[in-house]
């Protein structure tokens, strides 16, 4: 396979501008300056856990809170995994990951289907990690399932420390994704699904 898998989505609204640049095949760089610095930190696990080269740049109303600029980077990282994707042909289509980070493990299980569902189970300890507010995750994955059009489980099986939650759901996510997008020799140039499409 020697398809180029890249994309570059710009997403403006009132609310904000994000441009995201994506390479599926890349080596794990990340370049990010959203103004949001643990989403940031988060994001920079995706790319070095799933091999993804991630430029992201986002212009947001942090005045009022981090709220769009979260969903709104996880919409416009989601168009451009779809565009990068392009048709799927010999794609492993799903992936999973379990990370542990000391006492906390999650599983991530994702499945390229092109259909968008969000599975998402985690408790955290507490409502903040910083001055980040912690119920934005959520809202992240649905933007990014939503147009990604995957299916998407997250469990966070234990854990006592937030930092540690999150961190082992984005490295397991990141995993997770390289796993669904790696091209199976076996399957050449077919499609992964029974009905021809996805």
């Amino acid at each position: 396979m020697t398809q180029q898998r890249r994309a570059t989505v710009q997403r403006d609204t009132l609310e904000t501008q994000v441009n995201v640049t994506l390479n599926l095949d890349g080596t794990g760089q990340g370049r990010f300056k959203i103004g949001v610095p643990f989403l940031e930190h988060m994001l920079d696990q995706i790319a070095r856990h799933g091999l993804i080269d991630l430029d992201i740049q986002a212009n947001g109303d942090l005045h009022i809170d981090a709220h769009h600029t979260v969903e709104d980077v996880g919409i416009t990282l989601g168009q451009a995994f779809t565009k990068a994707l392009s048709d799927k042909k010999g794609i492993r289509r799903y992936g999973h990951a379990y990370v542990p980070l000391d006492e906390a493990l999650s599983r991530v299980v994702v499945d390229c289907s092109g259909r968008p569902c969000l599975e998402y189970h985690v408790e955290f300890p507490r409502d903040r990690i910083g001055d980040f507010d912690v119920e934005l995750f959520r809202e992240f994955f649905q933007g990014f399932v939503n147009h990604a059009q995957i299916g998407l489980h997250i469990d966070n099986l234990r854990g006592r420390n937030a930092h540690h939650v999150i961190e082992t759901i984005f490295k397991a996510f990141g995993r997770a994704l390289r796993m669904a997008v790696e091209f199976d020799a076996r399957m050449q140039d077919m499609m992964p699904s029974t009905k021809g499409s996805l």
